[in-house]
């Protein structure tokens, strides 16, 4: 996906909702660097996760999902789509609403999510893909370990999961 798709997205499902948009997907990176500046890896998906921080019984994310989501008259016209989430679906640090990125539109605002409290995010989910979208950024000298090991204490996880992300962060310095 490229920016311009996002701010696309970020447009049309400010327009449906009448309400700013929240990008909490992987595709979010698109709100702080162009996707010239990034590995492959991280602007590969055809999906940006779209969610509102007003959004009563999940009604606003449920318009944007039939409309732009995947299989609708949108996604085959054009090859991506938005989907609407909830807010819930990522786990993230405490003051990440203080830290998101804007990437206005001409009809609406889309909230991005800061860089290291979207890695963090995706570490916690723990899927292959979201591993590998980490480690793509890190490499790529995009994400500063330092400040990922920094808010660790700061998401809402178990013991257990923070020394699984932290254990990762540990090969991945070692292996980059």
């Amino acid at each position: 996906m490229t920016r311009d798709e996002l701010r696309q997205l970020i447009e049309i499902a400010s327009l449906i909702a009448d309400d700013d948009v929240i990008v909490i997907g992987s595709q979010s990176i698109l709100g702080t660097f162009r996707e010239s500046e990034l590995p492959a890896r991280a602007t590969m998906s055809v999906e940006a996760d779209l969610a509102f921080l007003d959004d009563v019984d999940n009604v606003k994310s449920d318009r944007v999902d039939m409309d732009i989501g995947e299989g609708s008259s949108f996604d085959a016209l054009r090859g991506y789509y938005g989907q609407g989430v909830d807010l819930s679906v990522a786990t993230l640090p405490d003051g990440w609403r203080e830290r998101l990125v804007d990437l206005p539109s001409p009809s609406g605002m889309g909230r991005c999510l800061e860089p290291h409290d979207l890695a963090l995010s995706k570490l916690v989910a723990g899927r292959e893909k979201d591993f590998e979208f980490v480690f793509a950024l890190l490499e790529s000298r995009l994400l500063d370990l330092g400040i990922l090991i920094a808010r660790i204490n700061d998401l809402p996880i178990t013991g257990l999961q923070r020394k699984r992300i932290l254990n990762w962060l540990d090969w991945a310095k070692r292996t980059r």
